[in-house]
């Protein structure tokens, strides 16, 4: 409904049939409404404004995103994780061309893709990274083994008072299993992941086709986008090369900054490095470099935005599965979640802090934003 109104009042030249991604505005929304003590209207009013937000970024990016890829006529991204990046992209872009020479520094990103070879697999640096964590989480328990042992033997017996734990089962049972099973976990998610997603806007794309049809018979010829899924572009090959230099610094990352109030792990949400960099490359023409710093400088600040988000999201994660007794919502104990490919965009974020922080004032400056970006916008249409 506020799509089509947009449209109709030409404050939108984007009709967005990206129903796989429509989660990313009820999460917003659902985040709002669990902060401000399960509110509706201040979910409704947190979703819709990114909602709007978005639409108008998918327009203003949309010559941009088309130039840059091959057969991307007449399609727009209308997917506030990407869309959030967009002001780091052309902010650090700029920057880094003022720099003399900086532009000519690059990488044969198709080159690069190459020599990584299988391991530039991510099914393979999945299986490499969950077994690297979970070497670390068992590092403590190499200082000493007997220690671990006794330990493990202690919580067997608390079932099965005979039990005994042999030192080739704290290794074959129980470190080597573990690291294993989160390697072997690890490498499923990165590789099943985007390929499922892929699935789904493979289904979708009939009726983008359709729908472009019914729009250019009702809009009289009149220039429309079809909102789509990132989907459709990443398999760029600098969008894979810098995903996966990418993945293991984040990891090392997030661990360094743990002494600097950093308190969010990313694991899952690795999966979604692929799609910061859709509005990114056509920003710096695919250049490797310029990429990987803008990715470096965006997930660095996303880490901080998930850790502060976390209460909230583990709140509304407590209260779903406490309501539907989903596994898939429960968070351990003693423990908070957060999520990378949404709780770090500065969409999110600056939506969820002018909620929760600023309330009232929060809401007027979300409001102020948001009409006038659609002003701003309308008047672009028109001139056009």
């Amino acid at each position: 409904g506020v799509n089509f109104l947009l449209v109709i009042t030409k404050c939108t030249r984007t009709v967005n049939i990206d129903l796989w991604n429509y989660w990313h505005f009820a999460f917003i929304g659902a985040v709002a409404y669990f902060v401000m003590d399960q509110s509706l209207l201040w979910g409704y009013f947190a979703a819709i404004s990114c909602y709007i937000i978005t639409l108008v970024m998918a327009d203003l990016t949309a010559d941009r995103f088309q130039g840059y890829y091959d057969n991307m006529e007449g399609i727009s991204i209308p997917q506030p994780f990407c869309q959030s990046f967009t002001p780091f992209a052309m902010i650090i872009n700029w920057l880094l061309d003022r720099i003399p020479g900086f532009s000519k520094l690059d990488i044969d990103a198709e080159g690069l893709k190459k020599k990584f070879g299988v391991l530039g697999e991510p099914i393979v640096l999945g299986v490499i990274v969950g077994a690297l964590i979970g070497v670390a989480a068992h590092y403590g328990d190499f200082a000493d083994l007997e220690a671990y042992r006794l330990k493990l033997e202690a919580a067997l017996q608390e079932t099965n008072p005979q039990g005994t734990v042999s030192m080739t089962d704290v290794w074959v049972k129980f470190i080597l299993k573990d690291i294993l099973f989160l390697g072997v976990t690890m490498g499923a998610v990165m590789e099943l992941i985007p390929r499922i997603t892929r699935l789904f806007i493979d289904g979708l794309m009939p009726i983008s086709e359709k729908t472009q049809e019914v729009v250019k018979r009702k809009f009289k010829g009149k220039k429309i986008y079809i909102g789509m899924s990132p989907a459709l572009v990443i398999g760029h090959p600098t969008t894979l090369v810098v995903s996966l230099l990418l993945i293991p610094v984040t990891l090392v990352l997030a661990i360094a900054l743990s002494k600097a109030g950093n308190q969010f792990l990313p694991l899952a949400s690795l999966a979604g490095m692929f799609y910061v960099f859709v509005m990114v490359l056509p920003f710096t023409k695919g250049n490797v470099l310029k990429t990987f710093i803008i990715g470096l400088v965006t997930v660095t600040i996303g880490l901080y935005f998930v850790t502060d988000m976390a209460p909230a999201f583990t709140l509304a994660a407590n209260t779903v599965f406490e309501a539907t007794q989903d596994k898939a919502a429960q968070i351990p104990e003693g423990f908070q979640a957060g999520a990378m490919d949404f709780a770090s965009s500065l969409f999110g974020y600056v939506i969820y802090a002018c909620v929760k922080y600023l309330k009232w004032i929060g809401a007027g400056i979300l409001t102020a934003i948001t009409v006038g970006l659609v002003v701003w916008n309308r008047i672009l249409i028109n001139k056009r």
